[in-house]
Order: C-alpha cells, then structure tokens, then sequence
C-alpha cells in the first residue's frame, strides 16, 4: 500500500513541476511581442481502466483476503501529462512608430522562410536586409502572398531602399508603387501547431496540414502584438502549483514513513 501511494504522489509532484517550469517560461516572455502562453495538460491514468487484463486471473490461495479482492491494478492511479496546450488568444497591440512593424489584428499566421522550411509567426517586426529582401529579426525571409505550393524564393519581397507603406490588407507600397502584399494563412485548427523558437511555429509532426489564405486581412502598419501572459493569472497559477506540490511533498514523506514503520517495526515484531 505505501509503495502505490509514494509512486501516486510522486507523480504529482513531477506533474506540478513540469507546470511550474511551464508558469516561469511564460512569466519570462510577458515582454515578447506576440508570444503566447503555454499551459500543461495532465489527466489521471488508471490501470485498470487502460490495460484491461487480457487473461483471467485464478486466485492461487482463494483463502486470502488479497486473492478474492484482486485488483488487478484497479487500485493505483498516477498523474499522466497529457502535453502542452498553447492559448492562442490575441495580445494588445503597442505602438511602435516603426514602418517595418506590422501586427495581425485578428486571426492569421505570417509565412516565412527558413533554412527549414515554411514557417509561421505572428511576430511582425521587420526590417530591409543588405540584399533588400523584407526580412524577420533573425534574418529570414517574409513571403509574400502566392498560389499554394509556389516556391517560397519567388515570394520574397524585395525593397529598393524607398519609403514603405503597409495598408490593412498587407499591399506593400514603396514610394506609392506596389511591390508585393504579405503573405496571411488563417490555420483552423491552430492546435496542430508546435513552437519552434524565436517566435515561430511548424506543423506537428503528426498533423494534416490545413491552412487557408486569410480573405480579409487586418494589418496594423508601426504596431506589434504584444504577449497575452496576464502576469497576475500567471503569479496566480504559481502559487497553486507550489503549494500543491508542497502537498505531494509531505505525502511522499507520509508513505516513505509508512514503509519504514513496515519494514523495520511490523517485520521485525512479526519475526519475534
């Protein structure tokens, strides 16, 4: 019985540490434009109800209590983190004054390109690179809008060093003439996303790709979105979470106790 229990509240603490960890990286990010918020998923595995027993077990000594109430690991329960879930819910917009910051009021994903392939970011601050190519902060390429499945080098939007103007809709104007429009996927289900660093996102390996162009895009020219962490909800969660896992501290301690009382106490009164 205490070697179930301490296996039961240790996975508690683990699953209170991985939310925590969670909690810390979200409360580093609350100043980074566009971020959004993680939260851990757990859920309770039980044993019995997920590996059923395939064969009927007999009771060797029908006479004992144990046998004829066998569990078959009905009995023991463990905390099982289930992944990481992503809030994908619009952060404020900030005011910048920049020309080359642009942030999605609404629904929608910028496309960029990677040494890895598409990616996407609603992390909009851009500048002009030394070959003139509109790139992201780390130095990758913004596309433009295309047909799907155009090769993402003949989407690159080039500048020739004029001034810039970005309407709603994405249209680039370089001293009032067209030179391209930004690239805007709407992803319906956005759960099928991962982070991939510095702001950017890839399809999980498993998902089925699905992404839609968006019709009516609502760009913001000399503004970035801000993170959606809501520091206070996040101290909140904290102080849960410690406090929890305090818990499954003094539970782990409780049935460490039991066991030695068992060991050294019981067996040894038994054996006399």
């Amino acid at each position: 019985m205490g070697t179930k229990g301490i296996y039961t509240a240790l996975s508690g603490a683990m699953a209170q540490a991985q939310r925590l960890d969670t909690i810390a990286n979200n409360i580093a990010n609350v100043n980074t434009p566009a971020f959004k918020r993680d939260q851990q998923v757990f859920q309770e595995y039980l044993t019995a109800n997920e590996k059923p027993p395939s064969v009927i077990q007999v009771p060797r000594v029908p006479a004992s209590v144990e046998s004829f109430y066998d569990m078959q690991g009905g009995d023991k329960s463990y905390v099982d983190a289930a992944g990481t879930y992503t809030d994908f819910s619009q952060g404020g917009l900030k005011s910048t004054g920049n020309a080359l910051d642009v942030a999605i009021d609404g629904k929608g994903f910028f496309e960029i390109a990677t040494p890895n392939g598409v990616r996407f970011t609603r992390h909009g601050s851009f500048s002009i690179d030394g070959n003139g190519q509109l790139v992201t902060r780390d130095g990758h390429p913004v596309l433009g809008a295309g047909e799907p499945g155009a090769d993402p080098a003949s989407r690159v939007i080039r500048s020739q060093g004029g001034q810039i103007a970005i309407s709603d809709a994405g249209e680039i104007f370089e001293n009032g003439n067209l030179i391209g429009k930004l690239s805007l996927v709407n992803i319906p289900d956005a759960d099928q996303l991962q982070k991939v660093g510095n702001s950017l996102y890839q399809f999980k390996p498993n998902a089925a790709p699905e992404m839609t162009n968006v019709e009516r895009p609502n760009l913001k020219q000399g503004f970035v979105e801000a993170s959606n962490v809501n520091v206070v909800q996040e101290m909140t969660d904290m102080i849960t979470a410690t406090r929890t896992f305090e818990s499954t501290q003094k539970a782990i301690s409780a049935y460490d106790s039991m066991s030695d009382k068992l060991i050294n106490v019981v067996g040894r009164t038994t054996a006399g």
